[in-house]
């Protein structure tokens, strides 16, 4: 962009920003339910779901009372999926795609013939890695990833045919290869934007999806059987998280609109960059970075206390007064995830000689909640959510940070796509809210008279 440029955008800026504040009182007035939320902050019912269900907090007359957290596919306590994983050393993901999809848990030979059928899909169509992927490498994986899901459009054979069995096939496909258009789309990354080797690997179609991911991120192709079991339990606990949640909104917003699979799903990722949303777990590692770099004594428990509380404050950090991966939406005593990947990241930072630094992400889960409760004083306390162990356990896996977010997506493909295909049968309707405008009407003024 030239100088002169540069200056004609910052004067549109000005005017756009000077355009659009709209009084905070008028949200009240109109009784506004900013962020689809209900004044007690529970979501406004939108629709009805039967994939999965995030439980947090009852209603009882009329007010939230916090109950300990779980998270259920269609019916199952996620902790069943993942006890029944370890119990028979298996692993979990497919399974828990197949529950999504069905509704049903799968019997051994239903599930044997779905890894089969997942594993013949990963590789990407001919030409596809070359063409569109290594032509235009982006700096975030995550664009990278939506242009993969757009373009596979283009490789599809019948890509408008909304049918259940069409969307369904379409469905399955995404879900096999989403491992494979991220790994992909981090090597075209390290090549053009971190001057590092480049390593196209292919996918092995007996291997799991947990397997062939760090297969394919890696130079040598090499993991252990204990960091892939445990990649796999991260990918069951992000799979699905309810209909309401932003992603998945997104799924059944713009496939209301009856587009096809690739624009839904494309969607889908963007809403998932978001930093408010996926993109939370690289604010966490940016933000414990921090801590780290200003706490001279981590296992020092008023040291760290302190420090926390000039984030608070907006005196530390980034200055927005955001503790990262403190909080949620519905649960309030714990989330069920971040309760599950805190007790493996323990056995797993004793393997590796990071306790200190273990204790310090449970120092920040200690003391945050009572720090932005005394800040806010709003009524309610919160807790830990999955993304303040979530990067803490990649990083263990040497899984580079910006592949955090993108893990996510490989995971939640599949709680995306039930609830498109939910939305195809049970919707009908295209989603419509309603906006107040509060601009008055005004005479148009010609352009000689401006």
């Amino acid at each position: 962009m030239t100088e002169s440029e540069s200056l004609f955008i910052g004067r549109l800026s000005v005017l756009a920003e000077r355009n659009d504040p709209i009084d905070k009182s008028l949200y009240d007035k109109y009784d506004v339910k900013r962020g689809l939320r209900n004044a007690n902050g529970t979501g406004v019912l939108v629709g009805l779901t039967s994939i999965g269900d995030v439980v947090g907090y009852e209603v009882q007359d009329g007010k939230k009372i916090a109950i300990p957290g779980r998270l259920v596919y269609r019916g199952y306590n996620v902790e069943s999926l993942i006890n029944d994983a370890e119990a028979h050393n298996q692993f979990g993901y497919e399974q828990c795609v197949y529950l999504l999809l069905f509704g049903e848990l799968p019997r051994q030979h239903e599930l044997e013939h779905f890894k089969a059928y997942l594993g013949h899909l990963r590789q990407l169509p001919d030409n596809f890695t070359e063409d569109m992927i290594m032509k235009a490498p982006s700096a975030d994986i995550m664009n990278k990833l939506a242009r993969g899901v757009l373009a596979s459009y283009s490789y599809d054979p019948n890509p408008e045919d909304r049918s259940l069995s069409n969307v369904l096939r379409q469905c399955i496909e995404l879900i096999s290869r989403f491992s494979t258009l991220t790994a992909y789309g981090y090597q075209a990354k390290r090549r053009y934007y971190d001057g590092k080797s480049m390593y196209i690997h292919n996918p092995l179609p007996e291997l799991s999806t947990a397997e062939n991911f760090l297969r394919l991120i890696r130079n040598n192709k090499a993991f252990t059987d204990d960091e892939a079991k445990l990649l796999d339990l991260a990918l069951i606990l992000h799979a699905e998280h309810g209909g309401g949640n932003n992603s998945s909104l997104t799924v059944h917003v713009v496939s209301s609109a009856d587009t096809d699979t690739y624009s839904a799903i494309g969607a889908a990722v963007g809403s998932l960059k978001g930093r408010r949303h996926g993109g939370a777990n690289i604010q966490v590692a940016e933000m414990m970075d921090d801590i780290k770099e200003n706490v001279k004594d981590w296992s020092n428990e008023n040291e760290v206390k302190s420090y926390l509380e000039k984030i608070a404050n907006k005196e530390a950090f980034n200055h927005t007064g955001l503790i990262y991966g403190m909080g949620h939406a519905i649960y309030t005593i714990n989330d069920p995830r971040a309760t599950i990947l805190r007790d493996k990241a323990a056995k797993l930072a004793k393997e590796k000689g990071l306790e200190e630094e273990y204790n310090l992400y449970k120092m920040v889960e200690k003391f945050s909640p009572d720090i932005l409760y005394e800040k806010h004083g709003d009524g309610k306390k919160i807790c830990a959510n999955v993304d303040l162990y979530s990067g803490f356990v990649y990083s263990m896996l040497n899984i580079p940070r910006e592949l955090f977010t993108p893990i996510f997506a490989v995971s939640r493909i599949a709680g995306w796509c039930a609830h498109r295909i939910e939305e195809i049968i049970a919707g009908g309707k295209i989603y419509r809210p309603a906006y107040k405008n509060i601009f008055a009407e005004r005479e148009y003024i010609p352009i000689e008279n401006r």
